[in-house]
């Protein structure tokens, strides 16, 4: 069992059918990091781009507040998706790590089990966030016709949370047995649906950013049926779960879950921060903000998709006790993310004139987005090292690391700086401070998860079991930052 319970004996404990070991257990760790990577960039970035894209159709209405609109709305989906994000990641490391046993029954009652949690999790998510919608959007310093905007925005889209969520984790389950491709189609679906009903709902129906909206819930419901079809029709990796398998596998899924889940709310508190700085400058200052976070995972999506690629690969190797795979995995982890990071913020350098005007950005919003093509883009090397290093503590059973990391990461990574930055240099300063903010907690999450992935193999509580290991308290732990994802 995944949490690490002794198996039961007598008639009701039925032989789990066993397989093959997991495919990322042998071979170049180079490669599979390198595959998985890049199929999963192709889906992330194509979304991406879609919701760009979707800003642009916003900023081509002419009116700014609309634009802004979308950036206070989507720090509010930002911080709905993050929970969806931390459940997917407990999904991912129980399945890859049956997986990597051979224990494909219990990989399809987990995977069933997981899909069951993150629905029944996004539905309480809506209940609580929906009522409270005005205030949170007034909370982070939109005002009249923006925070109007905002909120009816938010009131259609966040519904379609749980299916978002189910289709967040369907994906994850593809890449926990391996398949790159169909991972990548799922995103890449929804993303090429959305592309087709942005123009078409906002400017053909006439419905601007409402339109927007409607075509965002429509595009979620094709991420759940691309991903059953991998799923279902192509692995079979789905048991529908019965209670007692709901109930066996709630404890060793929370144990991942809740601190995933914590580590991934903590990122969307410190935009939050940087938006309301963003607010004391006015509008045109949010609606830069608004651009750099589209643009953001458009030209880092890969650094995105690495922290979920390498999940399952960890895990897998973790399950078939090839400890050795685990540190060659970080290696060339970090070897891609230099040179990633080196070319991306070259190219955002260099064509920042023209990424500005593409947006019709002036005045603050303009800076903003120059200053950020120019300079913090750079400080994604350290970004890198953080969802690296969340991806092996999550995986490898330190997942309150990775909590402990990023809630450090969002607050004395980003209040301190950004606040700073913000009263000596206005808005570009603020953005400063965030970038500045990484560079210490990605060195300190990489170097802490070197030592720890040196040291579990002899560790008692080492076993690739199921058994999430001894995770010591919060306090004894540094701080880091969790990943974007603005689907």
């Amino acid at each position: 069992m995944s949490d690490g319970a002794p198996p039961a004996t007598g008639a009701a404990a039925a032989p789990r059918p066993r397989g093959e070991a997991g495919i990322f257990v042998t071979g170049s760790t180079m490669k599979h990091v390198v595959t998985m990577t890049a199929t999963g960039s192709i889906g992330l970035v194509a979304v991406f781009i879609v919701d760009a894209l979707n800003l642009f159709y916003i900023s081509l209405l002419g009116q700014q507040e609309l634009a802004a609109a979308i950036g206070y709305a989507g720090t509010l989906l930002f911080f709905s998706t993050s929970i969806a994000i931390g459940l997917s990641i407990a999904a991912t490391a129980l399945t890859a790590r049956a997986l990597g046993r051979g224990e494909r029954g219990e990989a399809r009652e987990i995977a069933g089990a997981s899909i069951a949690y993150m629905l029944i999790l996004m539905i309480a998510t809506v209940a609580l966030i929906y009522p409270f919608l005005a205030d949170l959007v007034q909370m982070m310093g939109a005002r009249g016709e923006t925070a109007e905007l905002a909120t009816e925005f938010m009131q259609i889209v966040l519904p379609s949370l749980p299916v978002l969520g189910t289709g967040m984790c369907l994906a994850a389950l593809l890449r926990a047995v391996g398949d790159a491709k169909r991972a990548m189609y799922v995103t890449l679906g929804a993303g090429a649906l959305t592309a087709v009903l942005d123009p078409i709902f906002i400017f053909g129906f006439d419905l601007g950013i409402h339109g927007a909206a409607i075509a965002t819930v429509i595009s979620r419901f094709a991420l759940v049926a691309i991903g059953l079809y991998g799923l279902i029709r192509v692995h079979n990796l789905v048991a529908l779960p019965s209670r007692a398998v709901i109930a066996r596998e709630f404890r060793p899924f929370l144990a991942i879950g809740l601190p995933a889940l914590m580590t991934q709310i903590a990122t969307p508190v410190g935009n939050t921060f940087v938006t309301t700085s963003m607010a004391e400058h006015g509008d045109a200052a949010v609606a830069g903000w608004a651009v750099v976070g589209r643009l953001i995972p458009v030209a880092f999506g890969a650094l995105f998709a690495l922290s979920g690629a390498i999940g399952p690969i960890l895990g897998q190797n973790y399950g078939a006790r090839r400890y050795d795979r685990l540190m060659s995995t970080m290696r060339d982890a970090l070897i891609f993310i230099m040179i990633y990071t080196i070319v991306a913020w070259a190219l955002l350098a260099l064509f920042r004139n023209q990424i500005a005007d593409l947006f019709g950005a002036t005045g603050d919003a303009r800076a903003v987005i120059v200053f950020f093509c120019l300079f913090v883009a750079g400080s994604f090397i350290f970004n890198g090292m953080l969802f690296v290093a969340n991806a092996a503590f999550n995986n490898l059973g330190f997942a309150l690391y990775s909590t402990a990391f990023n809630w450090g990461r969002s607050t004395l990574g980003v209040i301190p700086f950004v606040w700073l930055g913000s009263h000596w240099y206005g808005a570009p300063g603020a953005l400063a401070g965030y970038g500045l903010g990484a560079v210490v907690f990605g060195l300190a999450a990489v170097i802490v998860s070197f030592r720890v992935i040196s040291k579990i193999g002899d560790r008692d509580g080492g076993t690739p079991d199921g058994t999430v290991l001894h995770i010591p308290p919060a306090g004894n732990s540094a701080f880091t930052s969790g990943k974007a994802s603005t689907l």
